[in-house]
């Protein structure tokens, strides 16, 4: 791919200080874009912010929970200023986020805790992003659905099946909303990638239960990390400039929506 490929943008990716974060992060840069990272992490927003200035690209980050809406755009602004915009949303951030995936063992506060990361979070960025995104003309959010908010997942709990069903509605109802502004917004729906969380989840499950989850992919092995990578970064980029309002699916072949 041409390192020109976000030459002259700025993409602002949550959840990006590590893991598939600082790997979409990584690839941005070394595709021409400017990188802004928003995550919890501060010591390792320091880290990637520095790998990739001393590989030349600019780069900048901010320490935010994204449940906290006023602190979310706060920090937009400023890492806009700073980059010279924001000009595309991956809004990564989220997950299941440790909870339990059995009923009887999630707490009222591991639902909150899902729901407002996942849902509230992605719409506190979005929020964020799209007044820098009209005076840019134009725009792209990716957000972060999942194959457990589209199928029963084996992996995952009620929660963050849940919150990932309602991501796709929200994806919708947004690209119809600021469409005219030229400004598009997609999903992506990713099968189960083995980042640290995930991969101590699919270790814990029962043999029976990772041996369904393998069964189930007709490609027959776990996705390397770069299989998620370049299909977010597709949906980020103008190659995508006449998509909006969809989700793509990410997962093998294990869910096949009509």
């Amino acid at each position: 791919m041409a390192t020109t490929r976000f030459a002259g943008k700025t993409v602002l990716i949550t959840g990006g200080a590590g893991g598939l974060g600082a790997a979409m992060a990584t690839t941005v840069a070394a595709q021409g874009g400017a990188v802004a990272i928003l995550d919890t992490n501060q010591d390792a927003i320091n880290t990637l912010v520095a790998k990739l200035t001393a590989s030349g690209a600019k780069a900048d980050g901010r320490v935010v929970d994204v449940r906290d809406g006023a602190a979310v755009t706060s920090a937009v602004d400023a890492l806009a200023e700073a980059l010279g915009g924001i000009h595309i949303l991956i809004a990564a951030a989220g997950g299941s986020l440790g909870t339990p995936r059995d009923m009887d063992q999630i707490s009222d506060a591991d639902l909150d805790l899902v729901i407002d990361v996942n849902v509230k979070g992605t719409y506190y960025c979005a929020r964020a992003v799209i007044p820098h995104m009209k005076k840019n003309q134009g725009g792209a959010i990716v957000t972060f659905s999942s194959i457990g908010g589209r199928s029963a997942s084996p992996v995952t709990g009620i929660p963050y099946a849940a919150s990932k069903a309602a991501i796709l509605g929200l994806t919708r109802r947004l690209a119809k909303e600021v469409g005219e502004f030229g400004i598009r917004v997609n999903a992506i729906a990713p099968g189960l990638f083995l980042t640290d969380r995930l991969a101590g989840m699919f270790e814990a499950m029962s043999e029976h239960d990772r041996k369904e989850v393998l069964d189930g992919i007709p490609l027959g092995r776990m996705p390397e990390l770069r299989e998620c990578v370049d299909p977010v970064l597709f949906l980020a980029s103008d190659e995508s400039s006449y998509i909006t309002g969809t989700v793509l699916d990410v997962n093998g072949g294990r869910l096949m929506p009509n």
